[in-house]
């Protein structure tokens, strides 16, 4: 596709100067017609050939050619798309004529092209989802319905693939460990979870009505209540949390187990620190039942569906948590008050023991954890002696022992 420069040249205001610009906004209005009829004419073949490359019974011998068609008319109408943006909304923007939706959709133009250079595959799959964005609106508030419905299917199959194709390349980037200059690599996260997110806004509605999406529709409702409203910083976890969780059915190979349990990983170091930085009670027990929604959804929707484990150690360690978690979920329906206790007193043990062994000081979580377990009747009070003074966790009771 030809790449061409953004960059508006400041002028003298001469005579001259005024009568180009006055000529030029008279003309852009035509300009604008003929790019939406030559798009809608690009788009029309990329409809069609789509349709038939996608029909069901294809005969073998015919599918290459089919797949060519949709392929080089599907480049034709990104090419009348990036022609729009730079010869029709860049003329607009530069002359004062632009809309606000026009600027903005410039500016966003503007802000792919510049990843060129130092994230070319970042760039390929924003810039076509961008274009395709542009011209989604288009059709939504112009084509015929049965247009908009034709249109949508290959909308979505094609958004499908570059979302796979964006989240892929920063799993690549995830567990690259040759990355030096961002050893900590938290910027990746964040572009993990906010294209998440933004499937769920943009196309995930557009297939919630699928009976294959039916498995996560339970997800989608949790995650809707996040998408209004500000959120605080244990809204975000939980917010990110059900993204991951969404993401374990829609985007497996994009975004391999290994990936998903670096980013389970991020989100509980956030919340235990959540946990640890609070200091009003009511939104500290807010933030460690948040912990351990978050154990349950790391063990259980991700480790148990594990199957090779480089760690033997590890392996073992969960097949025991896991056939500890199953006998207690066998009190759920016999005594569910038990049932909540004892899952809690199981996560809370698994907890300690990996934060035992963590780099982070996570000493007053620690203690949070063991008060837990006293108040539980789960550990006996600590004894903790300093200057012949006395103190405990949990109820103080006399002559206690270690646990």
């Amino acid at each position: 596709m030809e790449e061409r420069s953004l960059r508006v040249v400041a002028t003298d205001k001469t005579f001259f100067n005024k009568l180009t610009n006055t000529l030029t906004k008279l003309l852009i209005p035509t300009q604008i017609g003929f790019n939406s009829l030559k798009i809608s004419m690009k788009r029309n073949i990329l409809i069609k050939t789509y349709d038939a490359f996608t029909a069901e019974n294809i005969p073998a011998d015919k599918k290459d050619e089919l797949e060519k068609k949709y392929d080089d008319a599907y480049t034709s109408y990104l090419e009348a798309l990036d022609k729009y943006v730079l010869d029709t909304i860049y003329k607009k923007v530069k002359n004062e004529t632009a809309t606000q939706f026009e600027s903005t959709a410039l500016s966003q133009y503007y802000g792919i092209v510049q990843l060129k250079d130092r994230e070319y595959n970042e760039y390929k799959y924003r810039k076509q989802k961008y274009l395709l964005e542009l011209d989604k609106e288009s059709v939504k508030n112009t084509a015929k319905e049965k247009v908009i419905e034709r249109y949508n299917k290959f909308y979505v199959s094609k958004q499908d693939s570059l979302y796979k194709g964006i989240l892929k390349n920063y799993s690549i980037k995830l567990a690259d460990s040759t990355n030096v200059y961002d050893s900590t690599k938290d910027w990746i996260y964040v572009k993990i979870f906010n294209t998440l997110e933004d499937y769920m806004k943009n196309i995930l509605p557009l297939k919630i009505s699928d009976l294959k999406m039916e498995v996560i529709s339970k997800d989608y409702e949790k995650y809707e209540k996040f998408s209004v409203g500000k959120l605080d910083t244990r809204d975000n976890i939980e917010k990110n949390m059900i993204l991951l969780g969404i993401s374990r059915n829609l985007f497996t190979h994009s975004l391999p187990l290994v990936v998903a349990e670096q980013c389970y990983m991020k989100l509980l170091r956030d919340a235990r620190c959540l946990v640890q930085d609070t200091k009003i009670a009511a939104k500290r027990e807010k933030a460690y039942t948040l912990i351990l929604n978050l154990i349950e959804d790391y063990n259980i929707r991700l480790l148990a569906t594990k199957v090779y484990w480089e760690n033997s150690r590890e392996r073992e360690e969960f097949k025991k948590f896991y056939n500890q978690y199953k006998n207690v979920e066998k009190l759920k329906e016999v005594d569910f008050i038990e049932y909540v206790k004892e899952k809690e007193i199981l996560f809370i043990k698994t907890d300690l023991k990996k934060i035992s062994k963590d780099k982070t000081d996570y000493s007053r979580l620690q203690k949070y954890y063991k008060r837990k377990l006293v108040d539980f009747g789960a550990m006996k009070d600590i004894k903790l002696t300093r200057q012949n003074t006395n103190k405990y966790f949990g109820k103080s009771i006399k002559k206690s022992k270690i646990a």
